[in-house]
């Protein structure tokens, strides 16, 4: 085995987590959201959500 170790300076993501925003700052950073996919053609055409 090796007995090399990898450490670094920066904490891990899981252990410090990003701070609460809520959506309003969300909305202001990253604008409206969006479906992960377009809406078919017969959903578009009947206004299907």
């Amino acid at each position: 085995m090796s007995g090399l170790s990898f450490r670094s300076s920066s904490p891990d993501r899981w252990v410090k987590p990003k701070p609460y925003s809520d959506g309003s700052l969300r909305y202001q950073a990253h604008g409206k959201i969006l479906p992960m996919e377009e809406p078919g053609f017969l959903a578009r055409l009947f206004g299907l959500r």
